[in-house]
């Protein structure tokens, strides 16, 4: 070991030394405290220390220990566990150097709840047992059309509990024979019970059995001259029959649940495609690119992903995957204990689970020639703009701001960021502005409603006073949506915080409003650029103003919303802050409390008759 070696202190050395020959996770870290690189090792000792003595090390291996300058590690008792740890800390550091797969977002399902008359719905979140669950599905598309699908074959309600408990005739879903209408006791909970069986069997792959016993039942009525009833049921076996027709791929006479993973490297770019058999059934697939990926190659990537994605998460019986996952006997025995039953991972099926690796394998190619044609046309956006506004050579971070109100209520401001010839959704930030209520003495956090500029100056001075600070990255260009006001207001903050390097531009709409016709002003002179509709500069600004405009307006929404719920409450003389949520949390919002009679208004805690009917009044004018 070089323990003469000046790029590492001669306590990390001797810190490496001492390592013990055990199972653990350790954890590389810079000068500042940032966790460079977490890793896990079957021994502790051999797989640190190789790091210190390999010279054959990888340029992104090699440009990370340049940066170390202390060491951190937790001994555990096997190398499963140091899997789950390391993909825990992966999950909450986000290491510079770990590859990382950002899907944070819970994937859906669909539910069949536990009521007497269950209910079918799209859902996310934590699984609760007291309900089924069928899924996890690879977007909210698929279970979307899964639900109108079964609404139309087998018409199970889908309405919110607070709605359903205060039906007091059929909604237009049984006018269009899309709900059986249990909520007026139009059909039997013995008869619920067998459409809802009759769906579980669909969701379960279990289609042939399912529609051999319709066929069955549908003889039976019609030798009975129930005519009606067998007419039913053909028109559900004609539905289901279609829709078994459409699935791309499916696994003849199984009620397999898998996933295939394909991990290809091409041209510097990697991609995960993951695609899900429920069922039997194909649901869908969706591409995966992860960051940090230098230097990693398909086997390490994809058991990365495998790792980050199925830890702590629901676990399909089967994982086929293209290559071989790295550590694929860790990988297989974690998740197998994790699920209380076999996970198997094969990388070498036959028939057509190898025709399911192959799609998936062509399906990751293509999307990262799609990556890669993207890139090239955003690339070529950015440059025209540079060129045509004279802006630096090295411009790549683009942020900007729109201020989204209606007639002063609900202000909220938004900041969309454009970096690395992509918009950046996770770093995205909304700000809500506070307004002056009539009579109300000025205050420094609060505008007066409607005053754009002054929410324009007051967002501005929210964000870039941390970032001048130190607390982020300053961008290269700061695109203001509005015209020459709003921009002063920019230049101000800019000079009052001392924030020079990034260049200001405001994007003001044209005379009609009308795309193409927009014109840039630029800071200082405030003079006026106008590009060619077809310029591709102007296009990259219409895309990053227009994220900014819908990210502004669907956060305004949302406000404006939940003020005027809240509101419409408070204006009623007797209904405080806790009857208010008691009411809101018994009937599931206001439109539930807006449907509940006087009599039901009074089962709340602390709602007596007068009251009762005061709210009752007060919500219906």
């Amino acid at each position: 070991m070089p323990a003469e070696s000046p790029s590492f202190s001669p306590e990390l050395l001797e810190q490496v030394k001492s390592l013990p020959d055990l199972p653990g996770v350790y954890r590389y870290l810079a000068a500042d405290g940032t966790v460079l690189y977490v890793g896990k090792a079957l021994s502790l000792k051999k797989r640190v220390g190789s790091y210190f003595q390999k010279s054959d090390q990888s340029p992104r291996i090699r440009l990370m220990l340049t940066q170390v300058a202390r060491l951190e590690t937790t001994v555990v008792r096997s190398e499963a566990e140091a899997l789950l740890l390391e993909n825990n800390l992966i999950k909450a550091l986000s290491p510079r150097y770990n590859i990382l797969f950002r899907d944070d977002k819970s994937y859906p399902y669909l539910m069949l709840s536990g009521h007497a008359f269950p209910r079918l719905a799209y859902y996310r979140g934590a699984l609760d047992k007291k309900h089924q669950y069928f899924g996890p599905y690879p977007n909210g598309y698929v279970v979307k059309e899964s639900i109108q699908l079964l609404q139309k074959v087998f018409k199970l309600r889908t309405c919110e509990d607070s709605v359903y408990a205060n039906r007091s005739r059929p909604c237009l879903l049984h006018q269009i024979k899309r709900c059986t209408a249990p909520c007026v006791g139009l059909i039997s909970e013995e008869a619920y019970r067998a459409d809802v069986h009759k769906a579980v069997q669909f969701l379960q792959g279990k289609t042939s059995e399912l529609l051999a016993g319709m066929e069955v039942r549908m003889h039976e009525h019609a030798a009975q001259w129930q005519f009606e009833e067998a007419a039913v049921l053909r028109d559900q076996i004609a539905a289901l029959a279609r829709a078994q027709e459409q699935q791309a791929v499916e696994s003849k006479g199984s009620d397999l649940d898998a996933d295939i993973l394909a991990c290809v490297l091409k041209d510097g770019l990697l991609c995960v495609n993951l695609a899900m058999v429920r069922g039997g059934r194909h649901v869908g697939d969706k591409n995966l690119f992860p960051s940090h990926a230098e230097g990693y190659d398909e086997a390490e990537a994809l058991a990365a992903f495998i790792a980050q994605h199925y830890l702590n998460r629901t676990v399909p019986a089967v994982l086929f995957c293209t290559p071989e996952p790295a550590d694929s006997g860790v990988l297989a025995a974690t998740l197998s204990e994790q699920t209380g039953r076999k996970v198997y991972l094969n990388s070498n099926p036959k028939g057509e689970r190898r025709v399911w690796l192959e799609m998936a394998r062509r399906n990751a190619e293509l999307a990262i020639l799609q990556r890669q044609s993207a890139t090239a046309t955003q690339q070529g956006r950015l440059q025209a703009l540079i060129e045509a506004l004279d802006l630096p050579e090295d411009t790549r971070r683009i942020e900007c701001f729109d201020i989204s109100h209606t007639m002063g209520e609900a202000t909220v401001a938004s900041c969309v960021v454009y970096d690395r010839f992509d918009v950046q959704p996770k770093e995205y930030r909304r700000y809500n502005i506070a307004t002056l209520k009539p009579g109300e003495a000025a205050r420094a956090d609060a505008i007066t409603p409607g005053d754009d500029y002054a929410a324009m100056k007051q967002v501005l001075t929210r964000r870039y006073s941390k970032i001048a600070a130190g607390e982020g990255v300053v961008p290269d260009l700061i695109l203001i949506d509005g015209g020459k006001g709003q921009l002063t207001q920019a230049e101000a903050v800019m000079a009052e915080i001392g924030l020079a390097d990034p260049v200001l531009l405001g994007v003001a709409k044209g005379e009609t409003r009308k795309a193409g016709l927009e014109q840039l002003i630029v800071e200082g002179t405030h003079a006026s650029v106008r590009l060619p509709a077809n310029h591709p500069g102007l296009h990259l600004i219409q895309q990053v103003r227009d994220e900014a405009h819908r990210f502004a307006i669907t956060g305004h929404r949302a406000r404006r919303a939940k003020t005027r719920v809240a509101s419409s409450l408070e204006d009623i003389p007797g209904v405080g802050p806790r009857r208010r949520q008691k009411l809101l949390t018994r009937f599931g919002g206001i439109q539930g409390v807006k449907a509940a009679s006087v009599a039901d208004l009074m089962q709340v805690d602390g709602i007596h008759a007068a009251l009762a009917e005061a709210i009752y009044a007060a919500l219906r004018q």
